[in-house]
C-alpha cells in the first residue's frame, strides 16, 4: 500500500462521487467510511465526512470539506483503456449528469474533478517508429474531443477518414 493518497475535497458529494468513481473499474472498492461524531457547520451527526476508497488499486480519499472547493486541470486522474469499448464506457460515466467535455481526451465530471480518458493505443501512434505517423496521429489526436483509437490508426496510417 502506497503511504501518498489523493484527497479529493467535496462539498458534501464525496460519498456520491466515491460511488461513481469505484464503479468505473475493476480492483476499486469502497473502503472505510467515517462519519461525522456531531453536527458542524454545514454537516449533520452522522453525515458522511470522509470516505476511503481503492480505485484500480490507488488509494483515494474524499472528503466533504465544508465548502465548494474548484479543481482545475493542473492536477487530473488518467485512465488507460485497452479499448473503444473502455473509452467510450469511461467517458459516458464520467461525463453522466452534468459533465463537461474538453479537448484531446480529457473532461471534468459533475464534481468538478479533471479526467483523460487514454487508449494504451495512443502510445503506439504517438511513439511509433514513422515520424510523419506520429505527427499525423499528434494533429488527429489535438482535433478530438473523445479518443478515438479508429481515427488515430488512420492518422498514422495516412489514411483519409472513411
Amino acid at each position: 500500500m502506497s503511504k501518498i493518497s489523493p484527497c479529493l475535497w467535496f462539498n458534501g458529494e464525496a460519498e456520491e462521487a466515491a460511488n461513481l468513481y469505484v464503479s468505473l473499474l475493476p480492483d476499486s472498492r469502497i473502503e472505510t467510511v467515517q462519519r461525522n461524531p456531531m453536527d458542524r457547520a454545514g454537516a449533520k451527526a452522522g453525515t458522511v465526512l470522509v470516505m476511503e476508497f481503492t480505485l484500480a488499486g490507488q488509494r483515494f480519499m474524499a472528503l466533504n470539506g465544508g465548502m465548494k472547493m474548484e479543481y482545475t486541470h493542473a492536477v487530473s486522474f488518467k485512465i488507460d483503456c485497452a479499448d473503444q469499448a473502455e473509452v467510450d464506457r469511461s467517458w459516458d460515466a464520467l461525463l453522466a449528469n452534468g459533465g463537461e467535455e474538453g479537448k484531446c481526451g480529457w473532461l471534468k465530471d459533475r464534481f468538478g474533478v479533471s479526467w483523460q480518458i487514454v487508449p494504451t493505443a495512443l502510445v503506439q501512434y504517438l511513439g511509433g517508429p514513422d515520424p510523419a505517423g506520429r505527427q499525423r496521429a499528434m494533429q488527429a489526436m489535438l482535433q478530438m474531443v473523445k479518443l478515438d483509437i479508429a481515427g488515430l490508426k488512420q492518422a498514422y496510417e495516412g489514411k483519409s477518414a472513411a
